[in-house]
């Protein structure tokens, strides 16, 4: 894929080469050097607003991807902590089991 700033280079010396071998007047010459540099810098221009837009979705994009990764793993994240949650609990029924035969019968 030929990258933007290539082609508006290409155009712009393209363009000056054919007013440099054009035979023409000087005021003429100057009005379509003046009228392509026009045109070139509106190219630009728009490549640039091109851009900035393409980066900008790019941007949303990557910020949905990231919020939806955020929720698998909170998600993971939540059943991983009751999976200890509920180890933990049942270590617990075990101490409080072994705690009953050493306290003494009141």
């Amino acid at each position: 894929m030929i990258n933007k700033g290539t082609i508006a280079l290409a155009l712009l010396l393209g363009a000056g080469v054919g007013v440099l071998l054009a035979p023409q007047k000087g005021s003429v010459t100057r009005d379509r050097l003046k009228n392509e540099g026009k045109d070139i810098k509106d190219q630009i221009t728009t490549d640039f607003r091109e851009v900035k837009e393409d980066l900008s979705k790019a941007a949303v994009s990557g910020k949905a991807k990231l919020k939806e990764e955020f929720k698998d793993i909170a998600s993971k994240t939540s059943y991983k902590t009751e999976q200890a949650i509920t180890f933990l609990e049942k270590q617990l029924a075990v101490l409080k089991e072994k705690n009953k035969t050493l306290q003494k019968a009141t």
